[in-house]
């Protein structure tokens, strides 16, 4: 004898081949899973032309913050944040000539650490920054820049940006470093959509090929810094504006592939 629930608005709810009740909502259509959107817009043989063409235009790409040893780089990258490296250079350049290591800086103090950078922005806070990572990289590390992500991002000041600047540029370590100009390149250009840095790294690490990874950070800094510019990109001056799948792209024609020289790059 069938269950009073089986019925249906007086009618006998539907059975299955075997003759069992079958519920209404056990009929209905799955609903599909929403669609997520792709991690990039381009396919791995199109990275992979990306990142070959970035590695003939600038072979051994640098970074253009002036730094003497690992110390004086995680100081100069911690005064970078929301500066231009022209600026921080100007400051640490007499900074460095006569405080060079993690005892130097301390010695000097929070003050005249003030005195020097007061052209960057932010300098007042930046300054007890460096000091407060002085102290700790003596206190915990004696004095030595640590080479890990973890003991770097426990340094006051320092980020996951930072931390990967230095991992990169001192240690060789295949990071990636995600600024302004490379969120503003993976967004616009759809190489790495995110909604915030920590979304485009993980998708710029997975989709770079690993043979390139160690000078992507650079590659894409310097990229976005002369032809992806913030304002209007230089579409002309693009060596990839023919794979480019921008809708502000103004020109499907690459330029001219050919290495630049380090210090025509820095002239901008």
């Amino acid at each position: 004898m069938r269950n009073p629930k089986d019925k249906i608005a007086g009618k006998t709810a539907p059975a299955d081949t075997e003759g069992r009740a079958v519920r209404p909502n056990a009929l209905a259509k799955p609903r599909p899973s929403p669609k997520r959107p792709p991690l990039t817009l381009y396919t791995p043989a199109e990275i992979e032309e990306i990142f070959r063409r970035f590695s003939v235009q600038r072979p051994a790409p640098k970074g253009e913050l002036d730094y003497i040893n690992a110390f004086t780089l995680l100081v100069a990258v911690v005064l970078s944040a929301q500066a231009t490296d022209v600026g921080v250079n100007k400051a640490t350049g007499p900074l460095f000539a006569v405080a060079d290591t993690p005892q130097k800086m301390l010695a000097l103090g929070e003050e005249k650490v003030g005195a020097y950078i007061r052209t960057i922005g932010l300098w007042r806070n930046k300054a007890k920054n460096v000091i407060a990572l002085s102290e700790a990289l003596i206190r915990d590390h004696g004095g030595e820049v640590p080479g890990t992500r973890e003991a770097l991002t426990a340094l006051p000041g320092v980020g996951r940006k930072t931390a990967n600047v230095v991992l990169n540029i001192f240690f060789g370590e295949p990071t990636m470093a995600v600024d302004t100009h490379i969120f503003r390149i993976g967004n616009r250009i759809g190489l790495a959509p995110g909604k915030t840095p920590e979304q485009v790294e993980a998708t710029l690490v997975r989709v770079i090929p690993p043979h390139y990874m160690r000078h992507a950070h650079h590659w894409l800094i310097l990229h976005g810094r002369y032809v992806c510019k913030a304002r209007k990109p230089d579409c002309p001056a693009c060596v990839i504006a023919d794979i480019c799948k921008s809708p502000e792209k103004t020109t499907s024609i690459p330029a001219p592939l050919v290495e630049i020289e380090p210090a025509a790059a820095a002239a901008g």
